[in-house]
């Protein structure tokens, strides 16, 4: 028997895969406030590649599950590191509705921008802020103190913009900001997973609005494939991460308050070369 031209073994390996995945995700999720996405877009990527999803509609159905799945998480780890004290209200109070409007840009690009955009987008980003936090300079500094004004609006507007053009809570997005205006990567981290949650739901609606026109020119996308698709939202591999993301998030949490800054900061920027080198191989 066989499902989307996969054979039961072989959807039972995925099915492993993305629980598996889902644990990662929902512990980096607390870790680095990431939301998951920057480990749940490369390992999508590689599953709808094997369920035999079109190139021109697989890097952005990935994005929008992605978004989907950080919903949970990025709560659950916002709720765990606001008891903590560590979130920064005064930030999600001036970027709330930059952030949101930069969603609504970011969904509308996604239903008409080409395949490769995505791929640039997510490999640019990821590298600049591994190249930040692995060189640990103090003087690669923007300011002492985050703008005020259209400057800290237009922030704002571009990691939710951004974020959801790469499929990420705006985790990678904002700790680069943060920690360029000398706030502690551990403030930032606990920040950004607040914003993952305003990112992260209208984010995912607007790729299910930008993935209808691609229902209807791919139909094998939204057929009983891997991915049972609502839009460019995968409502399989959403149903499958999601649970084990739930469990470690408040773990990743801990571990991110028992381990040094530099610990920290040397991890996730080790972390966002490998990632951001898969799509580097795929765009040549």
């Amino acid at each position: 028997m066989a499902i989307g031209g996969l054979g039961v073994a072989e959807l039972a390996e995925l099915a492993l895969l993305l629980v598996a995945v889902g644990a990662l995700s929902g512990f980096l999720a607390g870790l680095f406030g990431i939301g998951g996405g920057a480990i749940l877009v490369p390992v999508f990527y590689e599953c709808f590649r094997l369920a035999g999803v079109p190139l021109e509609v697989r890097m952005p159905l990935c994005i929008g599950t992605s978004l989907a799945i950080i919903i949970p998480t990025s709560i659950r780890a916002w709720r765990a590191h606001h008891v903590r004290g560590t979130v920064d209200l005064e930030i999600l109070r001036a970027w709330w509705l930059p952030v949101l409007s930069g969603v609504i840009a970011g969904s509308v690009t996604a239903r008409y921008a080409p395949e490769r955009l995505f791929k640039i987008v997510f490999v640019m980003v990821a590298w600049s802020a591994a190249t930040r936090l692995l060189l640990a300079r103090e003087g690669w500094k923007l300011g002492d103190d985050l703008p005020k004004g259209p400057l800290m609006k237009l922030y704002g507007f571009v990691v939710g913009l951004l974020s959801t053009l790469m499929g990420v809570g705006g985790g990678l997005f904002s700790n680069l900001l943060l920690t360029f205006y000398g706030r502690p990567l551990l403030q930032a981290v606990a920040t950004s997973s607040a914003l993952a949650v305003l990112i992260s739901i209208p984010g995912a609606l607007g790729y299910v609005y930008a993935g209808w026109p691609a229902a209807m020119r791919y139909p094998e996308v939204a057929a009983l494939q891997l991915p049972f698709a609502l839009g460019y939202v995968s409502l399989i591999g959403a149903v499958l991460v999601m649970p084990t993301s739930l469990l470690t998030a408040p773990l990743g949490v801990r571990a991110a308050h028992a381990v040094s800054k530099r610990t920290l900061e040397v991890a996730f920027g080790c972390y966002l070369f490998i990632v951001g080198g898969r799509f580097v191989i795929s765009l040549l």
